[in-house]
């Protein structure tokens, strides 16, 4: 027997409601070991971002280096990574250790708008991650810089998604947090166009940070207990509504709080 093993490979929250600290929490409260590799240091909190500082990227490879030598996941989600450096040397060590599954959240605007990654990163991203990924999981404002296309309805989102997936990758999920709907639905894509969309509901709360981060984080954790894309996405879906739900009332900072994590965790799993 051994654990379902996932790595994230993000940035650090001081706060603690997104990044690799969200990462953790939710592929801890799902049963999954989870291990990290850390991008870059943020001083964070529910307002905004008011500092960073990025790791080396010899000092990133060698946590993903450490990682994958020994415990050697099976899924890898990609959180925010911050230099050009840094997103060409874990795409030389993805191409080296060939996880199964890979979760690109392309991690461009904090909740509190606060800018994360560069332009020309941006480029480097699309060139070197996005071939590699199993899913690219955009919201709404992410994709349309992603593509260039201005997402009005469904027809221009099926573009955005096509464009998106023109550089690579075998699912675009986008998600639509960001949309007039009270449905919340997000929308799977692979290069032939929709597969399935996930509907929620909206939940009135101001408590949403970190949660690209948690959502990201879920499907990767249950494409380590060996769900399929669909149902890895379905479930967390679910999971993220539930933690949106079970923190909606509570007061956690002066800004957008986060999600409620572990509203029902559980033991860690062995496959």
């Amino acid at each position: 027997m051994k654990y379902p093993v996932a790595l994230t490979i993000a940035g650090s929250d001081s706060s603690g409601g997104a990044g690799i600290q969200a990462d953790i929490k939710t592929m801890s409260a799902i049963g999954v070991y989870a291990t990290s590799a850390i991008t870059a240091i943020t001083a964070q909190n529910t307002t905004g971002v008011s500092a960073i500082q990025g790791i080396s990227p010899e000092i990133v490879t060698a946590q993903i280096d450490a990682v994958f030598t020994d415990i050697n996941p099976s899924v890898v989600k990609i959180g925010m990574l911050y230099s050009e450096e840094i997103i060409m040397s874990v795409a030389e060590k993805l191409r080296l250790y060939k996880p199964k599954y890979i979760i690109l959240d392309p991690v461009m605007i904090s909740t509190s708008g606060s800018t994360l990654i560069s332009p020309s990163a941006i480029e480097t991203m699309k060139r070197e991650l996005f071939p590699l990924s199993t899913v690219i999981t955009p919201n709404k404002a992410e994709a349309e810089h992603l593509s260039g296309i201005e997402i009005k309805d469904t027809t221009s989102m099926n573009d955005s998604a096509k464009t998106i997936l023109s550089y690579g990758g075998l699912y675009a999920l986008i998600k639509g947090g960001h949309f007039e709907d009270a449905t919340m639905t997000d929308y799977l894509y692979n290069k032939s166009g929709l597969v399935e969309s996930y509907k929620g509901h909206f939940v009135n709360t101001r408590n949403t940070h970190g949660t690209g981060c948690t959502f990201s984080s879920a499907i990767a954790a249950y494409l380590s207990l060996g769900k399929d894309v669909g149902n890895a996405i379905r479930m967390a879906k679910q999971y993220l509504q539930s933690a949106l739900e079970q923190g909606s009332n509570i007061d956690a900072g002066h800004g957008h709080g986060p999600v409620n994590h572990f509203f029902n965790p559980e033991k860690l799993k062995t496959i």
